[in-house]
């Protein structure tokens, strides 16, 4: 299967007929950068296919179908290099900045996927650690002590300390 075919698959299953599904296809191959993998089969174990982030995108594309204002994504970036990584968040903003809400889960993003967050929630021990803005979480971190080290990767040395603050809370927890 293409991955044309495979979202013409996901439109016939979901959308009702009065949707022109062909426009429809088109238009998402396009916002996802999607144009030229159209034709490539999706493949798999014995078939070589498409890349891994076309992949996630076309993954993405069969739930754009229906055309959601709010998206949910959990771990998009998964198994993903570096820089293919960044071309899913970039359609992501991309999709945010036609008016969808994106909302996502990511683990150690690299600094330029952190640099394209809007708001950002940190959790650590299944609370909530921070929730605001993302360029104004290193001037938070900062107010109570805890300064990302110059050149870092916030997202980086955001998990490192709510590691060890998670850590400290669980032992503290165990000895009381």
């Amino acid at each position: 299967m293409t991955v044309r075919e495979c979202l013409l698959f996901a439109a016939r299953l979901k959308l009702p007929n009065s949707i022109n599904i062909r426009e429809r296809i088109e238009s998402i191959l396009e916002d996802l950068k999607l144009v030229k993998a159209a034709e490539t089969m999706i493949g798999g174990p014995l078939v070589k296919g498409v890349s891994g982030g076309e992949r996630k995108r076309t993954s993405i594309g069969v739930e754009l179908i229906t055309d959601p204002n709010l998206i949910f994504l959990d771990e998009p970036t998964t198994g993903l290099d570096s820089f293919t990584a960044t071309s899913v968040i970039e359609v992501l903003w991309d999709l945010a900045a036609k008016g969808r809400t994106v909302i996502s889960t990511i683990h150690q993003p690299n600094s330029e996927t952190f640099d394209m967050f809007d708001k950002m929630m940190l959790m650590a021990q299944g609370k909530i650690i921070y929730f605001n803005k993302a360029d104004k979480s290193e001037n938070y971190f900062q107010s109570i002590g805890f300064s990302v080290p110059e050149f870092s990767n916030p997202a980086d040395y955001y998990m490192k300390i709510m590691s060890i603050e998670s850590f400290e809370v669980e032992e503290s927890n165990e000895k009381g």
